[in-house]
């Protein structure tokens, strides 16, 4: 794991409260694409469930981070594409289940009108850093 630096409350900035603010380190970068509540079939897990979603996402970027080597210590950001800010809850309550509460990474969460399927009502993507 890349040693990580976490700064919640820049100074003249308000602390965060569900995420830090900054995040930086030394090491190599790892990109992962926003990930869907898909099965490993490419199924869609949880029609119309918020949470549901949530938890298959978190474990598809858990894989996904698994084949660089890297997990959830390592991420620096996570951005969130929702369909509506009524998930964040949902979203909030995964992550919480693999980002311990003192190691959040930078995040930016925003709604869009639509992502690539009617079904799906978010899309996580994340950033990790490793040891070089």
């Amino acid at each position: 794991m890349a040693e990580l630096t976490r700064i919640s409350a820049p100074d003249g900035v308000a602390p965060a409260a569900a995420y830090t603010h900054v995040v930086m380190g030394t090491g190599r970068f790892v990109a992962v694409s926003g990930q869907l509540p898909l099965d490993e079939d490419g199924k869609l897990v949880g029609e119309g469930d918020p949470a549901a979603q949530a938890r298959q996402v978190f474990e598809n970027l858990r894989r996904c981070l698994a084949s660089a080597g890297a997990t959830f210590d390592d991420v620096v950001k996570l951005t969130f594409f929702v369909t509506d800010m009524a998930y964040m809850p949902a979203v909030r309550a995964a992550r919480d289940e693999h980002i311990s509460p003192d190691r959040l990474p930078a995040a930016s969460a925003v709604q869009v009108a639509a992502l690539v399927s009617p079904d799906f009502l978010m899309e996580i993507e994340a950033f990790a850093l490793l040891p070089e």
